[in-house]
């Protein structure tokens, strides 16, 4: 199983692309990027302690005498981007905008900084697997940082449309992970416990899933995905209008 929620095929990443991962967290799509293309991947996060591991994961694959491709990273707030307008061909913004009260504000921010044309790739978690978290556990919402609500993906649609972007297409990811999580909210722990023994049961299979990837369980998440995948992701192109909004 892949531990990238957005699938770089319908995002259309080509060679010579300027690429902004807003939220980049420790770095899985931004060093994706890097490696699928020759492109300009630029990471974004609030979090210096993220963006310190997305380094050090960097380092493990980057070519310092290939000059055609680059990775740079930055501390920045996705509701004031640091950017010129225009700047990238490419922007993804996962798993990030449940975080955020006035999530409006970034997305006017990625319209702004996306050039027309450009494909806007946006995940956020789904609603149904979302709301038995939450039923679950209040601590999986209350934490620092935690998720502030939980989208209804249609709403979200036409929040992003409104900005001046056409919906491209939609598609589901990660639904073995959501009995995981599940369990997690169920055998709640604080930071620093153990985990129960169902939830570290879980996240070894997990692991294991990822590093063997074996055709049954892709398979078997391909076919749970559209039912109970964890994440919503949906595509986007900036249109003319975008230049002219509001």
């Amino acid at each position: 199983m892949s531990m990238q929620t957005i699938n770089f095929e319908l995002l259309g990443l080509r060679d010579k692309d300027r690429i902004l991962d807003l939220g980049c967290g420790e770095g899985r799509h931004a060093i994706s990027a890097y490696m699928l293309n020759k492109v300009e991947s630029v990471g974004v996060d609030l979090s210096l302690r993220d963006l310190n591991t997305t380094r050090e994961r960097f380092a493990e694959f980057q070519d310092k005498d290939d000059g055609s491709r680059s990775l740079l990273i930055s501390v920045a707030n996705g509701e004031a981007l640091p950017f010129a307008d225009n700047t990238f061909d490419k922007v993804i913004c996962s798993e990030v905008l449940e975080h955020i009260p006035e999530y409006h504000n970034v997305l006017r921010e990625i319209s702004r900084v996306l050039k027309t044309g450009g494909i806007f790739a946006a995940s956020v978690p789904r609603f149904f697997p979302e709301w038995v978290c939450w039923q679950l556990s209040d601590a999986y919402h209350e934490v620092e940082g935690g998720h502030v609500r939980i989208f209804n993906a249609s709403h979200l649609r036409q929040d992003i449309e409104r900005q001046g972007f056409i919906f491209i297409r939609r598609h589901w990811a990660h639904s073995l992970h959501v009995p995981y999580w599940w369990l997690k909210c169920f055998f709640w722990r604080e930071a620093g416990e153990p985990e129960a023994k169902p939830v570290a049961v879980y996240h070894r299979f997990l692991v294991w899933d990822l590093m063997k990837a074996p055709l049954l369980t892709r398979l078997l998440d391909k076919l749970l995905n559209p039912v109970m995948g964890k994440s919503v992701v949906m595509y986007f192109v900036k249109g003319l209008s975008a230049e002219i909004r509001e």
